[in-house]
């Protein structure tokens, strides 16, 4: 029996011993993994903003915006407006994906990007170039959801659903639906600030103009009263 309880004891330590020097194994190779596997995401995703948005000389990208939940990245040529990213996420068949979706500056789809996906290969997965592919109606390039129903045509929609996978195909097109939103709602802010800013603007150079005509008119009393006209 003591013999027996030993080797109880000795059992339990060694595998105490093992799953310690097992854990302790992962988190190393976790630590060792975890800046690469970053640093690979991070690159992609700046690959995929370059490839997605409008191919005009001197692009220039500005910092990322959360619109709507969703990152948007800004891009400008000559400082005039070129386009936007948008990076989505959404459930599709087998999990949550990522997908870049670029607009040029009337809000029509450049490129797209998947960056991450849990779709069936060889049928949901096909999302990372069916909707790209100018064939029948399965291309988004060149289109807007603002001008097409991006829906599937089982639903009525415009857009071909990939072969035996419409639920990955309506996941997709949701997903670039919310991002034309996010596009749009930050260029409706665009308009409203230029708009506002040209307003005032124009009252300014009024009220330049109107302050040089009184200074004009008042220049002899101004400097008789020892007082400097104040431009406002």
């Amino acid at each position: 029996m003591k013999r027996l309880e030993s080797n109880l004891k000795n059992m339990s330590l060694s595998l105490t011993i093992v799953a310690l020097a097992a854990a302790a194994l992962l988190g190393g190779l976790y630590v060792l993994t975890e800046e690469p596997i970053a640093r690979q995401k991070a690159e992609k995703q700046q690959k995929a903003i370059t490839s997605v948005l409008p191919a005009t000389e001197g692009i220039e990208i500005a910092e990322p915006e959360m619109v709507d939940g969703m990152t948007l990245y800004k891009a400008y040529a000559g400082g005039e407006f070129a386009g936007a990213a948008v990076q989505a996420e959404e459930n599709g068949f087998g999990g949550k994906f990522k997908v870049m979706v670029g607009f040029d500056k009337d809000g029509n789809i450049v490129n797209y990007e998947v960056l991450e996906h849990q779709e069936t290969p060889g049928l949901g997965d096909h999302m990372v170039s069916w909707f790209k592919t100018d064939k029948g109606n399965q291309s988004v390039i060149g289109r807007s959801p603002a001008t097409a129903n991006f829906t599937v045509g089982k639903d009525g929609g415009d857009v071909d659903a990939i072969t035996a996978a419409t639920i990955s195909s309506r996941a997709f097109l949701k997903a670039v639906c919310h991002a034309y939103e996010a596009y749009a709602d930050q260029q409706a802010d665009a308009e409203s600030g230029a708009t506002a800013l040209s307003e005032a603007a124009e009252i300014a150079e009024t009220a330049d103009i109107t302050a040089g005509e009184d200074a004009a008119g008042n220049e002899t009393s101004s400097e008789s009263n020892n007082e400097t006209p104040v431009q406002s």
